[in-house]
C-alpha cells in the first residue's frame, strides 16, 4: 500500500471515528417531550345494607338483640364503607305502637373497611334493639313488625 493511500485510509477512519461519535454524543443529549392520561370511575352505585340477624320475637322486659349484617356492592371494584346507621322506619302493627314503644342502641356501626364486589360481602354489626318495658298496657303492639333502615357511608 502506498503512503497515499494510507494517509487516506487513516484519514478515512478519522472521518468515521468522527461521524460516530458526533451521531452517539446525538443520541445521549436528544431532547423530547410527551404526554400522558389516565381516568379514574365516573360513579359508583349505592352499596345494600342486608341484616343478616334473625329477630326473635320481642316482649316487654326482653332483653336487647345484636343487629348484624353484610352488603351488596354491585360495583366493579371493591368500596370503601365508613359505617353503617340503623334506625326505626315504621312499625306495623294491628293496634296503636310506634317506635317510642321500642329502644334502638348504637344505631351507628363502624365498619371502616373496604367491601368486596359481589353479594354477600363484608361485615356489620353492633346495634341492639329491645322492647321498651313500659308502665301504659302495650297490647297494641302484639303482633307488631317494626320496619328498620340502613344507610351506607
Amino acid at each position: 500500500m502506498t503512503m497515499l493511500n494510507k494517509r487516506r485510509g487513516i484519514a478515512l477512519g478519522v472521518i468515521l471515528t468522527l461521524a460516530l461519535a458526533t451521531g452517539a454524543y446525538a443520541y445521549w443529549t436528544a431532547n423530547g417531550s410527551g404526554s400522558g392520561s389516565g381516568t379514574t370511575a365516573a360513579s359508583t352505585s349505592a352499596v345494600t345494607a342486608n341484616q343478616t340477624t334473625a329477630l326473635t320475637p320481642m316482649y316487654p322486659g326482653d332483653s336487647a338483640q345484636t343487629i348484624s349484617g353484610n352488603f351488596d356492592n354491585p360495583n366493579s371494584a371493591a368500596v370503601f364503607i365508613g359505617s353503617v346507621t340503623v334506625s326505626i322506619a315504621s312499625v306495623s302493627a294491628p293496634g296503636t305502637c310506634d317506635a317510642s314503644d321500642f329502644t334502638l342502641s348504637g344505631a351507628t356501626m363502624p365498619v371502616n373497611a373496604q367491601v368486596a364486589s359481589g353479594t354477600g360481602q363484608g361485615s356489620f354489626t353492633g346495634a341492639t334493639i329491645q322492647f321498651n318495658n313500659k308502665a301504659s298496657n302495650q297490647d297494641g303492639c302484639k303482633g307488631a313488625t317494626v320496619n328498620l333502615a340502613y344507610t351506607v357511608s
